[in-house]
């Protein structure tokens, strides 16, 4: 009898338990989703990855794995707002989800919404400091909101954990151009041309060559540009930056060479035709050049493109007509000192040196200063010409 209940009480402990049997097929369905899902993701095939994810919803409607893949599936459609319903729905259920927290970052940070991606990226490092991924993105979008010292801070933080982490190095030379310190740019983006001088990214190139066009060192720049258009011979920046070394050099032949190759690409460019119309101005060919200042005008309306215009009235001898045109420029541009050192030649030209003194105290009482003015003043009254 003993013997009896003893067996009994053994097969009594491997009772067939069909909820624990379901929830193992459960479990095991929403882990073959899920890697189905993800593997789908990894291949592009948004639509298909959804339809997985959403499959494992119909099982366990706050799993974590599927809020995330729908969120993921969503941020890579850029339905930034979609995804972020899902991330927060995970992170409602799941808090500190890491993937959900990375995923609404990015999310926010793509809206240009940098405060709020700072915040959640700050609270994924509470659980991971040293995750060099998140650090350069939380020292971007520092740099995004103009919060130099954090943002220079992180950066060099993964730099002494990485020595030559390219993000950071690029990182540190956006920041530092921003903020108009172009030789430390140089410096960062140099050190990434000497890690991969092989095969350095075109935009390292076109970075330093604008470098260079800022600290006006415009033959070293040239070099730069050069080898980007050796990868890609129509990239704008490189054909930019070439054409304007070229400007800086005051070779205007060459630079309306590299403006021209603009063009070809992109004609209804009105920046590059007034560009292209100053360079054939100041090589004395008016002709060709208001031809390019009046595409740009047919285009939209554009002051320098207007001013190129009054400029060549200037050097043909047509004084009375360039003082009309500055002279209307003034009235929707007063605070352009330009306009005024102009209009001020044109009156002495025409040997109206009352009127040009005028006209250079009238940008005076606005009450701006400027010493290009002041300069400009000083010369007209001790009689001396203005060009």
């Amino acid at each position: 009898m003993e013997e009896m209940e003893k067996g009994q009480s053994e097969t009594t402990t491997d009772v067939f338990d069909p909820t624990k049997e379901l929830e193992n097929e459960q479990s095991n369905e929403i882990s073959e989703l899920s890697k189905k899902g993800y593997q789908l993701l990894k291949e592009n095939k948004i639509s298909e990855a959804k339809e997985e994810f959403s499959k494992i919803l119909n099982i366990d409607n706050n799993n974590n794995y599927a809020l995330v893949g729908l969120g993921d599936s969503e941020r890579k459609l850029n339905h930034y707002k979609d995804a972020i319903e899902y991330y927060s729905k995970c992170l409602s259920f799941h808090p500190g989800n890491n993937y959900a927290l990375f995923g609404l970052a990015d999310c926010y940070k793509a809206l240009n919404q940098f405060h709020k991606a700072i915040q959640i990226w700050e609270q994924y490092l509470i659980h991971d400091d040293r995750n060099i991924t998140v650090l350069t993105r939380v020292a971007d979008a520092y740099r995004k909101i103009r919060d130099f010292k954090k943002s220079k801070q992180l950066y060099l933080k993964v730099l002494d954990m990485e020595e030559n982490n390219p993000y950071a190095l690029i990182g540190l030379g956006h920041l530092h151009y921003d903020f108009k310190e172009y030789r430390d740019a140089l410096y960062y983006w140099s050190r990434m041309l000497e890690i991969n001088s092989n095969a350095v990214d075109i935009r390292v190139l076109t970075s330093i060559g604008n470098c260079h066009r800022k600290l006006k060192t415009f033959d070293k720049g040239v070099a730069f540009f050069e080898r980007a258009l050796e990868s890609d011979p129509k990239n704008f920046y490189a054909l930019f930056g070439l054409a304007d070394c070229y400007r800086g050099m005051n070779q205007q032949y060459r630079s309306v060479e590299y403006w021209n190759k603009i063009l070809e690409i992109d004609p209804n460019n009105k920046v590059i035709l007034t560009r292209a119309g100053d360079a054939y101005r100041n090589t004395g060919d008016y002709k060709t050049a208001t031809e390019y200042y009046n595409k740009a005008m047919n285009i939209d309306f554009d002051i320098y493109a207007a001013l190129g215009l009054a400029l060549i009235c200037k050097g043909e001898g047509r004084y009375e007509e360039s003082i009309e045109r500055l002279s209307a420029l003034i009235k929707n541009d007063p605070k352009n000192y330009r306009l005024y050192i102009d209009l001020a030649d044109s009156y002495l030209k025409l040997n109206n040196r009352s009127k040009a003194t005028e006209a250079l105290e009238s940008f005076q009482k606005i009450g701006i200063r400027s010493q290009a003015i002041n300069e400009a003043l000083d010369k007209v009254r001790n009689g001396k010409a203005l060009s």
